[in-house]
């Protein structure tokens, strides 16, 4: 059974991946509107895996026994100056969901849920991945200057992306 303590930071950790999902589909409309249609499928990719995480983090908190605490999820910004600002949110947005994860693992660690623990460690090894891919992608928009055919590369670069769900066959229906 979880402890109080981890069921409050899981459910606040689902509760963050439902406000990136909602995050990114916000961002995916603001770059199709802006022409971007291959930035807007990374992020609606993107989108799908956070929508992923939070069903995969309120199945954990089901198998362990708890009820999640689903609170309201917040309205996400809906504009960007441009691309570079919305990467860099991004950017930021990661960094922030890092903080929590790593949290949530600190406090499995304290209370010895290794379950928990084992558990939340997927999250924090995804979140280097996360954070190094869009630094790249960051630092190539940084690169690209105002070149049009660069960033059509880019865009073109960012349609290819397509949603694996990160838990098929693992026992979870994302």
């Amino acid at each position: 059974m979880l402890s109080e303590p981890l069921v409050k930071a899981l459910s606040s950790q689902l509760n963050g991946e439902f406000y990136s999902a909602y995050l990114y589909l916000g961002m995916s409309a603001y770059a199709d509107r802006a022409g971007y249609k291959g930035i807007a499928n990374w992020l609606y990719v993107q989108a799908q895996e956070e929508r992923a995480h939070a069903v995969h983090i309120y199945q954990h908190i089901l198998e362990r026994g708890a009820s999640p605490v689903l609170p309201e999820v917040k309205a996400p910004p809906s504009t960007w100056r441009d691309i570079t600002e919305l990467f860099e949110k991004v950017l930021s947005h990661e960094q922030g969901v890092t903080a929590s994860i790593n949290n949530i693992a600190s406090l499995a660690a304290g209370e010895k849920d290794h379950a928990t623990y084992n558990f939340i460690m997927w999250y924090v090894n995804e979140q280097v991945e996360e954070e190094k891919n869009v630094d790249e992608i960051l630092a190539k928009i940084k690169l690209m200057g105002s070149n049009p055919v660069l960033i059509f590369h880019l865009d073109s670069e960012l349609a290819t992306r397509t949603f694996v769900d990160p838990f098929a066959g693992a026992g979870a229906t994302a």
